[in-house]
């Protein structure tokens, strides 16, 4: 688009039905605005939304606000923006701070409704929380394991205490039998198998950052009395690793 075009589509926005008056202030503005634009589908495009994200991994809040501003006065879908904000949440904060991803997914519902100028504060409080955010991508590696191994064929039955048993006739199939209810323990946990005896692997490794560090903790107490049951329970059930 010529500068005086990148005017005229502007002015139409703000305009509505009324005529547009292309003034020479707006010429000018328009100028400036036509050096920075960019092609929304072309290389541009994704190397300014690869250079946001990798500086909200990289935890600089500077470099991420830049960025994230270049996009902004290119004319990017400010949808686009959050869905990448959202991705970097998840894949590069995870659980070592939730708070991420609520403010995340709150700034892809806000720039649906609301739009630009205004949701560029909504998108801009998102990203510089996340790249400030303490870093883990424990949950997109567990995924990635898991999603990997039922890819390559590794699939199990589901044992026979995990089955429904909420329908007629299951309880004569074995379904649900010897199903200990977690809640009625004290401590609101009973060691059990849920993958069963050839799938005893552990994909989900939190990492000692952030909240995850009180994860990590928490579910090694967890896991050590898995492996003592597994243990009293005899040779088949030691919970090796499935390789």
């Amino acid at each position: 688009l010529t500068a005086l075009e990148v005017a005229a589509l502007s002015l139409a926005k703000s305009a509505g039905n009324k005529p547009v008056c292309l003034t020479v202030d707006a010429a000018k503005e328009s100028v400036q605005k036509k050096s920075i634009q960019y092609d929304g589908s072309g290389d541009t495009h994704y190397d300014l939304a690869s250079a946001l994200q990798k500086s909200m991994r990289g935890s600089d809040p500077d470099a991420t606000v830049y960025w994230l501003a270049r996009m902004i006065a290119g004319g990017e879908d400010p949808r686009f923006i959050a869905r990448r904000i959202a991705v970097c949440a998840a894949e590069d904060v995870g659980n070592a701070d939730p708070t991420a991803t609520i403010l995340a997914a709150a700034a892809v519902q806000i720039a649906e409704f609301v739009g630009l100028p205004e949701a560029q504060l909504h998108l801009a409080q998102a990203a510089i929380y996340v790249a400030c955010a303490p870093k883990s991508n424990a949950c997109a590696n567990a995924i990635g394991q898991a999603v990997a191994d039922v890819r390559s064929g590794r699939t199990i039955p589901v044992p026979p205490h995990l089955r429904d048993s909420h329908y007629s006739g299951a309880e004569k199939l074995g379904h649900g039998k010897g199903y200990v209810y977690p809640h009625n323990s004290p401590e609101g946990f009973v060691p059990q198998d849920y993958l069963g005896q050839d799938l005893g692997k552990f994909y989900y490794q939190p990492k000692m950052l952030g909240r995850e560090k009180t994860i990590q903790a928490y579910l090694q107490t967890l896991r050590d009395q898995i492996q003592q049951m597994r243990r009293k329970s005899g040779p088949k059930a030691t919970g090796d690793k499935a390789e």
